[in-house]
């Protein structure tokens, strides 16, 4: 089955729902990144539609304060099992986002980060395509390996300028 755009319930007019509760420390720039009401609305369509589990991936995750805050958001709305994956150029930021995962003691979640190149990283998605890939800069490169690694990483991208694309992986 594949995937069909819906940008109407991604595209929300008021905010979304936004969990205040599950905040992590630091988490005020990730509620504050023009992303987040999109990757909020994101995760609870997929909630809406049954899921109990849900796998995302931050690709330029920095210091991960974004995909921390997704994940405890997925928690909140419901989500049982909740996968995170932050990539990044930068070993001081993984040190850091390793740092303020390490805090996490929710077991239903689950959280990597690695050093690696965004590319290889989302090419390597392609197998199991992720729900939510969150990505930053990577949306306006046009060149070829990152349409492609982009398009195979995840049923839902999110840019840096918070509209998402919907692509057709199989479900």
């Amino acid at each position: 089955m594949n995937t069909q755009t819906r940008p109407n319930r991604l595209h929300p007019g008021p905010s979304p729902k936004i969990a205040t509760k599950t905040a992590m420390p630091g988490s005020k720039t990730a509620t504050h990144d023009p992303r987040w009401p999109v990757i909020a609305a994101a995760l609870a369509t997929l909630r809406e539609d049954g899921r109990h589990a849900v796998r995302i991936v931050d690709a330029d995750c920095g210091a991960g304060s974004l995909l921390l805050q997704a994940v405890h958001h997925a928690r909140a709305l419901g989500f049982t099992a909740i996968e995170g994956r932050g990539i990044d150029g930068s070993p001081a930021l993984i040190g850091r986002a390793r740092a303020a995962a390490s805090r996490c003691t929710n077991l239903a979640i689950g959280t990597t980060f690695e050093v690696a190149d965004m590319v290889i990283a989302l090419l390597e998605e392609h197998d199991l395509p992720a729900d939510l890939v969150i990505c930053h800069g990577m949306a306006q490169d046009r060149r070829p390996e990152v349409a492609s690694a982009l398009g195979n990483a995840a049923r839902i991208v999110i840019g840096d300028d918070a509209t998402w694309l919907a692509v057709g992986t199989e479900a």
